[in-house]
């Protein structure tokens, strides 16, 4: 199994949810985060005075895949997410899961997922 985390902007939310929701990804945990990657912020103006925002808002979402599906549900996050304009509009980090338990079951490995 596979950990996803994605790091998307906040506009990009609603089309990744929907469009994991279509790929019957049954589990998704999400969490308003702040960060900056290759763009390093941005410089905005405050009557008159500037000053550099180095933090911006985005969005983690965290997903836990089967290993065949891996490929798939990448493609589908990355073609919902990227709108190909512009810096920032995130990345993806993949990680192998040891173990999955389901509290309420006891049920381990992909049945739990």
């Amino acid at each position: 199994m596979k950990h996803i985390k994605a790091i998307i902007k906040p506009e990009a939310l609603d089309r990744v949810k929907n469009e994991l929701k279509k790929a019957k990804v049954s589990g998704i945990m999400v969490t308003e985060i702040e960060g900056r990657g290759q763009q390093g912020g941005i410089q905005q103006v405050w009557r008159g005075e500037k000053f550099e925002l180095d933090l911006l808002p985005k969005i983690s979402v965290d997903v836990v895949v089967k290993d065949s599906d891996l490929d798939r549900i990448l493609k589908v996050i990355i073609s919902s997410a990227r709108t190909g304009s512009d810096k920032g509009e995130g990345k993806i980090f993949v990680y192998d899961v040891e173990r999955v338990i389901r509290i309420r079951t006891g049920e381990e490995g992909e049945a739990a997922v």
